[in-house]
């Protein structure tokens, strides 16, 4: 076995849900590709192992061989292969090689959170071109969505950063904030410019380092790490600015609380309460295996499809991880609905659902 390498993103396009992906979330899941190659009869992974990944097959044949003996060979190249090998924690199979096989691996829970990150983002892009509220704030909103602080947010919490920020509108010249002072928000400009200098130790003068525009963030450093500005922000023109305040900023860096159900209870309140099993995966997904009775309502397409849910009933969101599913009960719980999420995904394969799951 070697690693080290990495594949093309077109190559990566062609798997299920990875396919599912905009462009600049594509990219940032390149950043974490780990490609590996085997030689004939090398073990990929064995039945019973948690390795917490999910696996592409790139080239070669892999035989997968479960507990009572049965085997299926998969192909590189074949419908087979789109989809992540034995996707289930722990493994239910062993995985070898029959020839020359290189396969891509990522972590089962950051490939989830992108997923999740590029689903509510679309979500909440759909709402701000929708609501007449944002018309003449769309493009720095828009803007903001890509950048890679809001990474660092839980997807459920996107939408209530727009309702927390202040706006204040500044002149030429104005100083934002200025190195060595003590943070106590950040910025995102909605309209002009600011120009960001440093001063150095022992220097008479700042020197300027780079221009910010519409759609940027800036003072966000200071209040991730707890230490005093590194830098002045100068408005270049005026323009107008979104201050979002500490104690805002570090509250929606944390989780939004949702409830969770073990496997054993989800199933009970759909069997004996009425609930309904909302599986907010990909197509592709849902296609390859899914619970019975669930309904299909990707993440993204949420803000769509809502309204077809029914306000006197309960949901049990499911997904791979429970990420996407988090992010979907939260959003579904501010519109009103009573909706939870099932414990774990539905990756783990629990004995509670296993008679459930058509594929």
């Amino acid at each position: 076995m070697s690693g080290g390498e990495s594949i093309d993103k077109n190559l990566l396009q062609t798997f299920v849900p990875v396919n599912a992906l905009t462009g600049d979330h594509l990219d940032r899941l390149l950043d974490y590709q780990e490609v590996r190659h085997y030689s004939a009869g090398d073990v990929l992974f064995e039945r019973g192992e948690q390795d917490n990944s999910t696996v592409y097959l790139l080239s070669g044949r892999v035989q997968l061989e479960d507990a009572d003996g049965n085997t299926e060979m998969l192909h590189a190249g074949g419908m087979e292969s789109w989809h992540p090998l034995d996707h289930y924690q722990p493994r239910r199979t062993t995985a070898r090689a029959v020839d020359e096989v290189s396969v891509v691996r990522f972590d089962n829970f950051r490939l989830d959170t992108i997923l999740s990150w590029d689903q509510s983002a679309g979500y909440v892009i759909l709402d701000i071109n929708t609501n007449e509220a944002y018309r003449d704030d769309r493009d720095w909103m828009i803007k903001l969505l890509k950048s890679r602080l809001f990474y660092r947010v839980p997807p459920g919490n996107i939408l209530e950063i727009f309702r927390r920020l202040k706006p204040r509108r500044c002149r030429e010249g104005e100083v934002v904030i200025e190195q060595g002072d003590e943070a106590d928000c950040c910025y995102i400009i909605k309209e002009g410019m600011c120009e960001v200098s440093i001063r150095a130790e022992g220097a008479a003068e700042a020197m300027s380092v780079a221009m910010l525009e519409q759609g940027q963030w800036f003072g966000e450093e200071a209040l991730l790490s707890g230490k005093p500005r590194n830098a002045t922000v100068t408005m270049a023109t005026d323009g107008i600015l979104m201050r979002l305040d500490r104690d805002d900023f570090d509250e929606l860096l944390r989780e939004p609380v949702v409830t969770t159900l073990a496997p054993a209870e989800a199933r009970r309140r759909v069997e004996e309460d009425g609930a309904k099993w909302l599986d907010v995966r990909t197509p592709d997904e849902y296609e390859q295996a899914h619970l019975q009775g669930a309904t299909n309502m990707p993440l993204n397409v949420l803000r769509l499809k809502s309204r077809m849910l029914d306000p006197g009933r309960s949901y049990i969101a499911c997904c791979d991880t429970g990420r996407r599913s988090a992010s979907a009960a939260f959003l579904l719980q501010n519109a009103g609905l009573d909706v939870y999420v099932l414990e774990g995904g539905l990756q783990t394969g629990d004995e509670d659902l296993q008679d459930l799951l058509d594929s």
